[in-house]
């Protein structure tokens, strides 16, 4: 069995964190809501109109 050590070691999966921030802002997002999220609601929460802008203007 191994077991991680003590002391601030671990290593931080930073997609990972990042995902979980977005499911997150999601999250409150829903509960906000007086009825189900949009699509368009929902690409706002994860911004992905500001991430297809980037990655079309390089």
């Amino acid at each position: 069995m191994h077991v991680a050590p003590v002391g601030g070691t671990a290593v931080q999966d930073h997609v990972a964190l990042a995902e979980i921030e977005l499911c997150g802002e999601l999250i409150i997002a829903a509960s906000a809501a007086d009825d189900r999220l949009s699509l368009e609601s929902i690409d706002e929460v994860l911004r992905v109109t500001e991430e297809r802008a980037a990655a079309s203007n390089p």
